[in-house]
C-alpha cells in the first residue's frame, strides 16, 4: 500500500495529529486518537483487525 499525506491537524502541535492519508487502493488511512471509552465501544461492533479512531470536525475538510 502506498501512503500519500493528504494532512495533519493544523491545530495540533507539534506533530500535526490526527493524520490523513490517501492509499493507492482507493482508500483512505486515518490516524488519530484511540477511542477508549467502553460506553462508546459498547454501542459499535469491532470486528477481529479494526479499530477505532477519532478525528476532530476540522479534519472532515481535508477529505476528498
Amino acid at each position: 500500500m502506498k501512503l500519500t499525506l493528504v494532512a495533519g491537524d493544523p491545530q495540533s502541535r507539534p506533530d500535526n495529529s490526527p493524520t490523513l492519508y490517501k492509499t493507492d487502493r482507493g482508500s483512505w488511512v486515518v490516524q488519530g486518537w484511540v477511542v477508549e471509552d467502553p460506553d462508546a465501544l459498547a454501542t459499535l461492533n469491532v470486528p477481529d483487525g479494526e479499530t477505532v479512531v477519532e478525528i476532530p470536525d476540522r479534519m472532515i475538510q481535508f477529505f476528498k
